[in-house]
């Protein structure tokens, strides 16, 4: 089972690949869904790639994004760096962007990101065939369900075993995109999750989860049913995190069960995430890292450890429930029976001067938020550690014959003559002192790992020689080795886009329950509208598969899509279509009629999207769905709730269970429909999630004079 470790930078790969990551991930700056992390340029990325291919290691480059069709052609250049350079895969999240790499870089690896929302194993079967090769699912699936997925598929699966959970499907999150214009689907999220929200009289972080963090149970769990990877969040977090969490892992894939000490270096609460339907899922209390407790009141000044602390170590003071009033690093340490000491242990009564600390009266207990032992330990591990791949020696060493000598490691093989060796006039050059200098491999990233000579008693070999040979040998296999993983790029393949011919502007509706049905059935019959699509589920879980209507014109996921039953359909704005290659990519399927384009895109950029055989549609009015979960948040059947910048949302739970965020005041572009009919596209749409009759009469009825309050959110500015 490959261990793929997360990096934001360069010192986070070095940590991630000395504490034993088989596979590394990572962005170049500007690209992938971590865009607001440090990332590599293109010389730190060709170091770490050389870096990792010397130690056995691989590198997947993340371009999980969606992208605008500008964006994917200016990334010819750059996939055409890294391609030729070595890197073992790119992950992807865009359809057009997998058509295009697919397209002009044949031999490269293409692994679906967990943006891609694939949650059962028909999704998965399908990405085979159009070239995917390893699949991160979506977070959300149980055991159960990875299991049967697992069973129905021969794919490549990679599952994500620890680090910051998203509460919305990733790739199905619109929260940030439409309240602040940055859009997580693009590598920019603001994380709204993370926030404080005000609801029901109360203030807390409803939608901020635990972080995932699976133990040794989870991971045989995982190797037993033949998961072929397991992955690691974390690019945003430290070198020393990434250290720690990397090698927590490595030793529990070799059968060692090793205590974590993750939460010493960052902690908002840690959990199994979906992986058994854990109800114990979220941290309503802090988003942040935390820290972890240390100590417990016993009187107004005094605290009883339940850990140890050493000066430097930075410490929290919280009260009842929780609330942080304070910190500090610690400078001195007195307890009831010692002053100014370096350490104080568990069980130790600490003492605090009154006089130095507020509001000593409503503190309860004392959390670590820095652990100054911890990190020195792991600081000091990551400066002197290095990982090693072993190779393989066989020397030939007669007399009277030349010197050869064989070096192997994995595939690769040299093998060289050398001098004709001389009978020793002296003292002999033992089998033991050739294993001595061959051992002599310094800074080097190989150890021997066998080594077999031939020799005969009585031969003399000179030890500078040895030592050369040596030296020279071992940097042919590293060229070797790097060359190996080389490529050549072929010349840009240019697609040409054509624009079908547009008739006229269809309108839809969208219902979600019968009564809204009856209504725009009206306008159907009075042929007001053109069209009536119902509300269908988002995401197809392998363990609610049976729920998703395999007759709805409209789709929204590939799940409905592959199974439909129906000649032609409707894809469905969560696709997130944001460029041409996507559309022409989607053209293979022939049932597909209509597409509705991304709800990040401005007018531009609807515009520029070109279509030769499939309809493009866009919404202009209807509640915007933020988040789509499959986590209870909480209990009601519809809650409404704000945060501190006044920005208004409704949460509801739909008939399975998850539960949807939407924001309170919905997206009307009516007013600008003349407008809108001058952006080549073939339908519009109307949604109504909470209207009621009276509602929805009144906005169908503006259509017609194009009235109404205009509210045009990403239409306007689009996203960063």
């Amino acid at each position: 089972m490959e261990i793929v470790a997360p990096a934001g930078d360069y010192n986070k790969f070095i940590a991630a690949v000395k504490a034993g990551a088989d596979a590394v991930y990572l962005g170049i700056k500007g690209f992938g869904a971590r865009r607001r992390a440090k990332n590599f340029t293109f010389e730190e990325l060709r170091m770490a790639i050389d870096y990792a291919h010397l130690r056995g290691v691989k590198i997947y480059l993340t371009l999980n994004t969606i992208m605008k069709d500008v964006e994917i052609e200016n990334l010819y250049e750059n996939i055409k760096k890294v391609y030729e350079y070595g890197v073992d895969a790119i992950i992807i999240q865009d359809f057009g962007l997998l058509r295009f790499i697919r397209e002009n870089f044949k031999e490269i690896e293409l692994h679906a990101s967990t943006q891609m929302t694939i949650s059962n194993a028909d999704e998965i079967n399908y990405l085979k065939k159009i070239g995917i090769s390893r699949v991160v699912p979506a977070r959300e699936l149980d055991y159960e369900s990875i299991k049967k997925i697992r069973e129905k598929t021969d794919i490549e699966l990679e599952i994500f075993v620890s680090g910051a959970l998203c509460i919305s499907y990733s790739g199905n999150c619109y929260m940030s995109s439409f309240i602040g214009g940055r859009s997580g689907n693009r590598g920019m999220c603001a994380q709204p999750c993370r926030k404080e929200y005000n609801y029901k009289e109360n203030k807390g972080y409803i939608l901020s989860p635990k972080d995932q963090l699976f133990g040794i149970d989870e991971i045989k769990k995982l190797k037993e049913i033949g998961i072929d990877s397991i992955k690691i969040e974390g690019r945003m977090k430290s070198e020393e995190y990434v250290y720690e969490v990397v090698s927590y892992y490595r030793n529990l894939i070799d059968n060692l069960n090793k205590e974590s000490n993750v939460e010493k270096i960052f902690n908002r609460g840690y959990s199994n995430g979906y992986f058994y339907n854990d109800k114990n899922l979220m941290n309503e209390k802090y988003a942040s890292h935390f820290g972890y407790k240390i100590g417990e009141k016993i009187s107004s000044n005094r605290f009883k450890l339940i850990d140890n602390v050493i000066l430097g170590d930075g410490i929290t003071f919280v009260d009842k429930d929780l609330n942080v009033l304070y910190g500090y690093n610690i400078n001195r340490i007195d307890t009831i029976n010692n002053k100014n000491l370096k350490e104080a242990k568990k069980n130790d009564i600490i003492v605090f001067r009154n006089n130095l600390f507020e509001n000593l009266n409503k503190v309860e207990y004392i959390y670590k938020n820095y652990d100054k032992l911890v990190l020195d330990t792991i600081n000091k591990k990551i400066k002197n550690l290095d990982k090693k791949v072993g190779i393989n020696i066989e020397i030939l060493a007669k007399l009277n014959k030349k010197l050869k000598i064989k070096i192997s490691y994995k595939n690769i093989e040299i093998e060289k003559e050398y001098f004709i060796i001389e009978k020793a006039e002296k003292r002999a050059t033992t089998k033991e002192k050739i294993i001595e200098k061959f051992n002599e491999l310094g800074d080097t990233s190989f150890f021997i790992q066998n080594i077999k000579i031939e020799n005969d008693e009585n031969i003399f070999i000179p030890l500078s020689e040895l030592k050369n040979i040596r030296r020279e040998i071992i940097e042919e296999l590293e060229n070797k080795i790097l060359s190996s993983k080389k490529r050549v790029a072929n010349i840009k393949k240019i697609e040409k886009f054509n624009e079908k011919e547009h008739k006229k502007l269809k309108i839809a509706v969208l219902v979600s329950n019968d009564k809204q049905y009856n209504i725009a059935k009206k306008y159907l019959e009075n042929k007001k509208i053109d069209k009536i699509y119902f509300k269908q589920i988002e995401i197809a879980n392998e363990k609610h598969i049976n729920k998703i209507d395999l007759y709805s014109e409209l789709c929204t996921n590939f799940y409905q899509l592959i199974n439909n039953k129906n000649n032609k359909i409707t894809l469905d704005k969560n696709f997130n279509i944001m460029n041409s290659y996507a559309i022409k990519e989607l053209e293979k399927i022939d049932k597909i009629e209509t597409i509705y384009l991304s709800q990040e895109l401005d007018k531009e950029n609807i515009k520029n999207i070109k279509s030769e055989k499939i309809n493009k549609a866009m919404v202009i009015y209807g509640y915007l769905k933020g988040m789509y979960i499959e986590y209870p948040v909480f209990k009601d059947k519809k809650i409404e709730f704000k945060n501190d910048n006044g920005d208004e949302f409704i949460g509801i739970k739909n008939e399975i269970g998850n539960v949807e965020i939407y924001l309170k005041e919905p997206l009307n572009l009516i007013p600008k429909l003349d407008e809108i009919k001058n952006l080549n596209l073939d339908e519009v749409r109307v949604d109504f999630i909470f209207e009621t009759e009276d509602e929805m009469i009144k906005i169908l009825d503006s259509i017609e004079n194009m009235s109404g309050e205009y509210r045009g959110y990403n239409f306007d500015t689009g996203v960063l």
